[in-house]
């Protein structure tokens, strides 16, 4: 009988709810400030994280997870009777541990030969970030209590992440410019303008969509770039930091265009907040454009 376990890192933005209620296992990062390293969702949640970002004069940067504690955890799991693993990583352009989780994959079974044929481990590239692909893993954890094979389940995850999009806005350039997400010139002049730009995601991008004059006008955007571009009556979800005022408008407003509310809400963690800053709002949802 198949023994299912669903791995995923904490860029998925997957709630501590979630992840003990489901059996989801969230690997963190470890978040660098200075001379002092924090672990996420050990040394701070998100409301803790934000005031740290808003305290801290530089630039934090988040760990890759490692082949090495990739390869532990593969053998914990197969020790412990499992028979399939699904790993779904933060985008492969964005972070390394995609790529650290598949050489652990090959090192794994070169340690473990007897395991070939018995243990499968599924490596999915979200190409995204936050609940695009928490969202499928939260789903995937729905479809292994109703039985569905390892494979279909990848299947579906592979297929979410391959299709989702995300449109989001920052109401603030400042962190951006200090990653260099937005050169500092052009986000000075953006500041100054009061433009807030309305960034898209998929395929492994984050590219500037366009951008709207003052903060009243991002939700509009959002809304009509969402319905717009949504396959009709599939979920959505909506994503957002540290403002939940922004975050129920926006659900409040989609709810009212596309006829139906958001499936689950997503706020955004330490991996994302580092380069988008705490207060944004946005829409993830399958795409009929892509």
């Amino acid at each position: 009988m198949a023994k299912i376990k669903l791995l995923t890192d904490a860029a998925a933005d997957i709630s501590p709810e979630y992840e003990k209620e489901l059996g989801i296992r969230v690997i963190p990062f470890k978040v660098a400030m200075g001379d002092k390293t924090y672990t996420s969702g050990v040394d701070f949640d998100n409301d803790k994280f934000y005031k740290m970002l808003d305290a801290y004069d530089g630039i934090p940067a988040t760990s890759q997870i490692t082949a090495f504690e990739y390869e532990e955890i593969f053998k914990e799991y197969y020790d412990k009777g499992y028979t399939d693993i699904i790993n779904v990583t933060i985008n492969r352009e964005g972070s390394a541990t995609y790529n650290n989780a598949c050489m652990a994959a090959e090192s794994f079974f070169e340690n473990n030969p007897e395991a070939k044929g018995k243990f499968e481990i599924y490596n999915i590239d979200s190409e995204g970030y936050t609940g695009a692909y928490g969202w499928p893993v939260i789903q995937a954890a729905g479809k292994i209590k109703k039985g569905c094979s390892a494979k279909e389940i990848a299947a579906y995850i592979q297929d979410w992440v391959s299709n989702c999009v995300i449109y989001f806005a920052m109401y603030t350039l400042k962190y951006a410019r200090k990653s260099g997400r937005i050169p500092s010139a052009a986000a000075f002049v953006g500041e100054v303008m009061g433009l807030r730009p309305v960034m898209r995601i998929h395929d492994h991008e984050i590219k500037t969509f366009t951008k709207v004059r003052g903060d009243k006008a991002v939700i509009p955007k959002i809304l009509d770039l969402t319905a717009d571009e949504i396959i009709p009556q599939t979920p959505y979800c909506v994503v957002y930091g540290r403002d939940e005022a922004v975050r129920d408008e926006l659900a409040k407003a989609l709810t009212k265009k596309l006829g139906y509310p958001p499936a689950d809400f997503f706020q955004i963690g330490a991996a994302i907040a580092i380069n988008a800053g705490p207060n944004v709002v946005g829409a993830i949802f399958k795409s009929q454009k892509v």
